[in-house]
């Protein structure tokens, strides 16, 4: 594998990530990061945000035939950042505000602002992720219960 090969699977895996954890975060939250930032750019639609639906499919044990399982919203959008930075959002739901977010922030990252969006907004997601995460598996393990066998004196 070249050098440039291995950067672009790198970038790629990173612009994976963090485009999963603005589709994820709360609105509100995303939100309030967001008006926080120094300077907010303008942007040219490609593709206004809209609300469609997906098929959700499943298989039976992980490997059986594929089956529908329902319908999902989905919110979508493209934008161009006067830079030519081209963002994409792609959020679960009905929130045009989200999806522009996403977008907005998903081109921001592929500017020079992308350490002041780092810092100020997928630092504080990445946090309350975690914080989430770690009071589910709280929650979790309080119902855990746990099995012994006593043995009996009997042979």
């Amino acid at each position: 594998m070249t050098q440039e090969n291995l950067r672009q699977e790198l970038s790629q895996a990173a612009r994976k990530e963090w485009m999963s954890l603005l589709a994820t975060a709360p609105e509100p939250r995303l939100a309030a990061l967001f008006d926080g930032l120094d300077a907010a750019p303008g942007h040219d639609w490609l593709r206004a945000p809209e609300v469609g639906g997906v098929m959700l499919r499943g298989r039976t044990g992980a490997s059986g035939a594929p089956f529908n399982l329902g319908e999902m919203s989905v919110t979508r959008c493209t934008l161009k950042l006067p830079c030519g930075a081209v963002g994409h959002g792609y959020v679960q739901g009905r929130s045009k505000r989200q999806a522009e977010l996403a977008a907005k922030l998903d081109a921001m990252m592929q500017t020079e602002a992308a350490a002041e969006v780092e810092e100020k907004i997928l630092t504080p997601l990445r946090q309350d992720r975690s914080a989430r995460k770690e009071a589910r598996a709280a929650r979790a393990a309080a119902t855990k219960v746990e099995f012994f066998t006593m043995v009996r004196g009997e042979d």
